[in-house]
């Protein structure tokens, strides 16, 4: 196993994760999703995951307004490629337990094993309420997917007829068929760095994708979900981060265009909309103009990953400052998701390699 995992991050909705109205961001048709995905299986990439996501954040750009379904989504790229795992995500407020299990097992066959399954547990009230419920209160909110995980969980695991009697499903007689291919379960990742979040990753999934303002932050956020897994529910659970990645030939030409991407094309309109939600459901503000300005622009540069700006070799050594944090995997997007592979392939993946950070993989042929 590589010591720092990758995975292309966004490729199902329209602009990708980059806030911006600049040239060459996601599109959202299926030629594209193919060729990404391929692209990346052949360089050897662990993951494809997508963003659940059901109506965009307006602005200039309309950003995320064009989605692919990441279920449907998932299943077609599982045909599609050869070695990449495939991840759906879901909000577990639109879709029932029973329907979640058959569809996972279902994309677990489909891939000869390589499915995963990104559980949110629903942070956004307006998309939630297109389902016809309220948003729940945030801790309530992770008591109901902690239930939703072991129904699934149970139905992937048990032979016989079951009854289900929690305090949000109630279900008589329920059973799974067939299983999936991967043992005990599909690979299971979760974001989220409240408590309740951490708490969740902790029993339930395998990855917990973490969000940070800084790498200092990030390592004790790392060390805390670790160890909260090791101590109280006996597990090991790899933490993962985001990376949105603005890499030019000198660090001067990569900084010229993230402010080209960002500050000059970058869609504030959409990134305060993004932004009001997310404090809104943590119950923050943030009241100083300029620290709004500076997570405003993170969040236009990838969902509010690192936005990492520099030479290839200056990429290459902010990755290897996560590994350093304890993160064994990071999720990657581009303003442009094409020439962002391309240069991944070209100039990244043999610097990583060289540090010991991933080990060269013979390439095979798209399907």
């Amino acid at each position: 196993m590589n010591r720092l995992q990758l995975a292309v991050f966004g490729a199902n909705v329209s602009h990708g994760c980059t806030i911006s109205c600049s040239n060459g961001g996601i599109e959202v048709n299926w030629a594209e999703s193919v060729r990404l995905a391929r692209h990346a299986d052949r360089l050897g990439v662990e993951a494809f995951l997508p963003v659940c996501r059901w109506q965009g954040f307006g602005g200039l750009s309309d950003f995320n307004a064009r989605t692919f379904e990441t279920w449907t989504w998932a299943a077609g790229l599982a045909q599609a490629t050869q070695q990449i795992r495939i991840f759906a995500t879901t909000s577990v407020a639109s879709v029932h337990p029973v329907l979640a299990a058959k569809q996972a097992v279902t994309i677990d066959h489909i891939s000869n094993g390589r499915f995963g399954l990104n559980v949110v547990a629903g942070w956004n009230a307006p998309e939630v309420e297109m389902f016809g419920s309220p948003q729940l209160p945030h801790e309530e909110r992770y008591a109901y997917t902690d239930e939703w995980m072991q129904f699934i969980k149970r139905l992937w695991r048990e032979s016989h007829p079951f009854d289900f009697d929690g305090r949000y499903f109630k279900a008589q007689r329920c059973r799974a068929e067939p299983k999936p291919l991967q043992i005990p379960y599909p690979l299971v990742m979760s974001a989220g760095v409240s408590t309740a979040g951490r708490r969740f990753a902790a029993r339930h999934a395998d990855i917990n994708f973490i969000l940070a303002p800084s790498l200092e932050h990030a390592r004790a956020t790392v060390a805390d979900v670790k160890s909260m897994a090791r101590r109280d529910y006996g597990r090991n659970v790899a933490v993962w981060g985001n990376a949105a990645i603005f890499c030019r030939n000198t660090s001067g030409e990569a900084r010229d265009w993230y402010h080209h991407v960002i500050h000059d094309l970058g869609d504030l309109e959409a990134a305060a909309n993004l932004l009001d939600i997310f404090a809104r459901e943590s119950g923050s503000q943030i009241d100083d103009p300029a620290l709004r300005e500076r997570y405003l622009r993170n969040m236009m540069a990838g969902y509010s990953g690192f936005p990492v700006v520099g030479s290839p070799d200056e990429v290459v050594d902010f990755l290897a400052e996560m590994v350093a944090c304890g993160m064994s995997g990071v999720t990657l997007s581009w303003p442009d998701y094409d020439a962002g592979l391309a240069q991944l392939g070209q100039e990244l993946l043999p610097r990583l390699e060289a540090r010991g950070l991933r080990t060269p993989r013979s390439p095979h042929s798209d399907p």
